[in-house]
C-alpha cells in the first residue's frame, strides 16, 4: 500500500507550503498541495501531518563513523552512528577517510562499502583520502565510485597530513573531483603547541580553553588562504570544510553554487558553542578547527544566511568520554552532534529566546526555514552530485523527515544512540521533536543505500 504523509507543512525549493506527499515503495509518487488534493484517504497507509514541518531528509557530507572494519573496538560503527543519524533526520552521510585502515585505495574503500550494506540504517558514500604518496593512484581511480577527495592541510586524527607541494600542484591540477580540505596551517599549530606545553602543561592552566588559542585564527586564515590561491590558479573544484572564522569569510563569493568553483562549510557546533563555553564543556567541544569567538560565531551565521557559506555538516566524530577526560594535551578533537545536528539549526526559529517563536505563520520565517534546507537538503546534494536526493520532488527518492514544531525535548545520556554514549548537548532543552524519518520509503530503522555520484 501507497503512504500518504497528510496535510503537512512542507519546506522545499524555497517554499514553505501546505500538501501531501505520496510514496510508493522508496520513491516520490507526487507531491500535491492541499488545495488539490482529491484523492480517498483510505487508499493509503496514513501518516496524517497537520501542523507538522516535512522536510527532505538532510544530507551530511561530513561524518567520521570511525568504522573502517580493521579496529577491535572503534569509537563509532556504521550500526550505532547511522541510527542516531536517523533518529536525527539525517537521511544520507559522506564518511571521512581517516579510519583504520586508511580510505586511500579502492579496496580500502569497498571494505567500507560492505560494511554500510550490512549495518547502515541510513544511506552512504565516502571520501578517498589523499596523502604524500598516493596521488597518482587517487586520480587514476574512477572519480564516480566516490564522493570527493579529502584533503588534510592541518593535521588531526589519523595522521593524514599532505605537505608536499609538488604533490598539492599535482592534486589541484589534475583532479576531476571536488577536493574537500581541512584548512589549518600545520607550522603555526605547532608552533603554539610548543609554547603552550611549556608553558602550561601539568599546571591548573592546561584547559579546553587553550585549544583557540593553539589552533588559532592565524592558522584558518593562511591555510585556507593559501589553499584558494592553488585552487583558483588550476580552477580546481575546492570546498573549505568545517570553516571556523570571521577573517577566513572574505575569501568566499556568494555566487549562486552552480556559479562557484570555491565552496564552503560549517558545523552546528561552529554555529552553537563559543569559547565562553570551554569553561563549562572543557575537552567535550574540543574539535579542529576550535571553536573560537562569540564574534566568529555571529559571522559565521551572518555568511551563512548571506549565501558565503554553502553547506552546513556536522564532522560527527565520536570519542570514549574517559578519553575525552584525559588531560587538554592528551584528549583526542572531535564532536559527536549528528543526532541533533537538525533540531540545533530548528533552534534558531523555534528556540525559546527566538524571535521567530513568537510568530504563528510559519511565513513569518519562511527565509530561515528555507535557508535551513537549502544548506542541509539541497546544496549538499547539488554539489557532491548525489542523484535523486536532496528534494521533495516527485520521482526523487523518498528520503523524508516530519518534524514537531514548538515541543520541548531535553537531551539526556540515555536518549542517546552512540556508541561513545555522550554529548555536550546533555541537559540541553530543544523545541522540536523529530516526529518521523523515511530512507528510501522505509520508517523502519534499516533501509540505507550506497549513494550515486552522478559527476
Amino acid at each position: 500500500m501507497k503512504t500518504l504523509i497528510h496535510n503537512a507543512t512542507i519546506v522545499n525549493e524555497g517554499k514553505v507550503f501546505k500538501g501531501s506527499v505520496i510514496i510508493n515503495g522508496n520513491i516520490i509518487e507526487d507531491v500535491v498541495e492541499s488545495e488539490s488534493f482529491h484523492f480517498p484517504l483510505s487508499t493509503f497507509h496514513l501518516q496524517e501531518a497537520e501542523g507538522l514541518l516535512l522536510l527532505p531528509g538532510v544530507i551530511d557530507t561530513h561524518v567520521h563513523f570511525r568504522d573502517g572494519g580493521n579496529s577491535e573496538n572503534p569509537a563509532g560503527t556504521f550500526y550505532s552512528e547511522s541510527r542516531a543519524a536517523r533518529a536525527g533526520g539525517v537521511t544520507s552521510v559522506i564518511d571521512m577517510p581517516n579510519t583504520k585502515p586508511l580510505t586511500t585505495t579502492m579496496e580500502a574503500l569497498e571494505a567500507k562499502e560492505a560494511l554500510a550494506a550490512r549495518d547502515s540504517a541510513v544511506n552512504y558514500g565516502f571520501m578517498l583520502g589523499a596523502t604524500n604518496d598516493n596521488i597518482d593512484n587517487l586520480l587514476a581511480i574512477d572519480p564516480e565510485r566516490y564522493a570527493a577527495i579529502k584533503l588534510f592541510l592541518g593535521s588531526s586524527t589519523g595522521n593524514m597530513l599532505v605537505n608536499n607541494p609538488e604533490q598539492l600542484d599535482h592534486l589541484f591540477r589534475d583532479a576531476r573531483k571536488l577536493i574537500v580540505a581541512h584548512c589549518e596551517q600545520e607550522e603555526v599549530i605547532q608552533a603554539n603547541l610548543f609554547n603552550a606545553k611549556r608553558e602550561y602543561q601539568g599546571t591548573p592552566k592546561e584547559t579546553a580553553a587553550l585549544h583557540p588559542k593553539i589552533r588559532n585564527n592565524e592558522a584558518c586564515f593562511l591555510s585556507t588562504y593559501h589553499a584558494i590561491e592553488r585552487a583558483r590558479k588550476y580552477g580546481t573544484r575546492f570546498h573549505v570544510a568545517h570553516i571556523s572564522t570571521a577573517t577566513e569569510l572574505s575569501l568566499l563569493s556568494n555566487f549562486d553554487l552552480e556559479k562557484k568553483n570555491i565552496t564552503a562549510e560549517v558545523t552546528p557546533n561552529h554555529l552553537w558553542f563559543d569559547d565562553r563555553d570551554y569553561a563549562e564543556l572543557g575537552n567535550k567541544i574540543k574539535c579542529n578547527p576550535a571553536i573560537k569567538s562569540n564574534d566568529d560565531r555571529l559571522a559565521l551565521w551572518a555568511a551563512l544566511e548571506d549565501d558565503l557559506i554553502d553547506t552546513i555538516a556536522t564532522d560527527h566524530a565520536p570519542h570514549p568520554l574517559e578519553a575525552k577526560m584525559k588531560p587538554y594535551f592528551d584528549a583526542p578533537s572531535g564532536i559527536p552532534s549528528i543526532q541533533h545536528s537538525l533540531q540545533m539549526m530548528l533552534e534558531a526559529v523555534f528556540g525559546s529566546t527566538s524571535e521567530h517563536s513568537k510568530h504563528s505563520d510559519y511565513s513569518e520565517y519562511s527565509d530561515l526555514l528555507t535557508m535551513i534546507v537549502q544548506k542541509m537538503c539541497h546544496n549538499p546534494a547539488l554539489l557532491f552530485g548525489i542523484k535523486d536526493r536532496g528534494f521533495i520532488r516527485k520521482g526523487y527518492k523518498a528520503d523524508l523527515v516530519l518534524v514537531h514544531p514548538n515541543v520541548e525535548e531535553t537531551v539526556t545520556r540515555e536518549s542517546l544512540l552512540y556508541k561513545c554514549g555522550w554529548s555536550p548537548l546533555e541537559g540541553q532543552t530543544f523545541h522540536t521533536h523529530i516526529e518521523r524519518v523515511w530512507v528510501n520509503g522505509n520508517a523502519s530503522v534499516k533501509n540505507g543505500e550506497a549513494l550515486n555520484f552522478c559527476k
